[in-house]
């Protein structure tokens, strides 16, 4: 299991105070705008129910999600937002079928899945091999590690190297910080790596924005629903690394093995309709969308 939280810590979880706080530039409003716009809560298809398991006809899905992980999924009051929650509503009316969002510690999501108790985990589950081991994963989505800077830098970013020369901003604990102490003896006495970290996204992110560092090195997605919410004032710089692909959670067996099926079909109607784009376009992460022939159970890269 330590790797499950590794992995999800790309984003630290002091995220949540920062994008509560630009969320309202795109969520104003006490609910999901996903809630009130068709384009993004998806339409009843019928070819996709029929693969709904028969014993799951009539019930509410448990879906479980650790709802302190922002953009991905976090708690607006009552209700939990973001774009795992935006996914699973839009799946939930595809194949005509009611489900039930949890707020689950992300470490016991993986066991309640497998005892049933939950039919669904969806909280941003890298897909590895390890975990293809115990639960089925319908991979529909893929993050990584990004830079970002304001607008006007004229700094690049292809990999860790492309770091040295900069005063680069990482939050404490992540494995972006790890990454990039890792990397300050690498870099050549003339393009000294500085590595400031910092206490939380939000200290993280009024550095970048004050110019006291080069730019941010944090997850994937957040970075992209900080552009997307900096009117302009921001930008996201290279291509992420260390990208992999997110899945969807469901049993390993009996059930699950159907039920994952029907995931599958409904993410790719999504896909065909113009949904999927809408959610991830709304939460900044367009660049981590998955073309439909990678909407597969199981496609962990490592």
């Amino acid at each position: 299991m330590n790797e499950i939280t590794q992995r999800r810590h790309w984003i630290g979880r002091g995220a949540l105070a920062l994008v509560v706080g630009v969320a309202g530039l795109l969520l104003a409003g006490g609910t999901s705008r996903a809630s009130t716009t068709p384009s993004i809560t998806g339409v009843f298809n019928a070819s996709d129910a029929a693969l709904v398991p028969m014993s799951l006809y009539g019930t509410t899905l448990q879906v479980a999600s650790d709802a302190t992980y922002p953009p991905d999924e976090w708690m607006r009051g009552t209700t939990m937002v973001g774009l795992d929650p935006d996914v699973m509503r839009a799946v939930a009316t595809t194949l005509g079928i009611k489900y039930r969002e949890n707020d689950v510690p992300f470490n016991n999501i993986i066991v309640g899945v497998r005892t049933n108790r939950y039919q669904v985990g969806a909280s941003s589950f890298p897909d590895t091999k390890a975990l293809e081991t115990s639960v089925n994963f319908v991979d529909y989505f893929q993050g990584g590690e990004a830079f970002y800077a304001p607008s006007n830098a004229s700094v690049t970013f292809k990999s860790l190297a492309s770091l040295c020369g900069l005063t680069v901003g990482v939050v404490r604990g992540t494995v972006e910080q790890s990454e990039a102490d890792g990397e300050v003896a690498k870099c050549p006495a003339s393009a000294v790596l500085s590595v400031i970290d910092f206490a939380s996204d939000d200290a993280l992110n009024q550095a970048v924005v004050a110019g006291q560092v080069a730019g941010g090195f944090i997850d994937s997605q957040e970075a992209g629903f900080l552009v997307a919410t900096s009117k302009g004032s921001l930008k996201l710089v290279g291509n992420s690394i260390d990208v992999t692909p997110f899945g969807l959670a469901t049993a390993e067996s009996g059930t699950g093995v159907e039920l994952a099926r029907a995931l599958r079909a409904a993410l790719k109607t999504l896909i065909e309709n113009g949904t999927y784009e809408a959610i991830l376009t709304k939460w900044g992460a367009a660049a981590g969308a998955l073309p439909a022939r990678l909407i597969v159970i199981n496609g962990a890269t490592f």
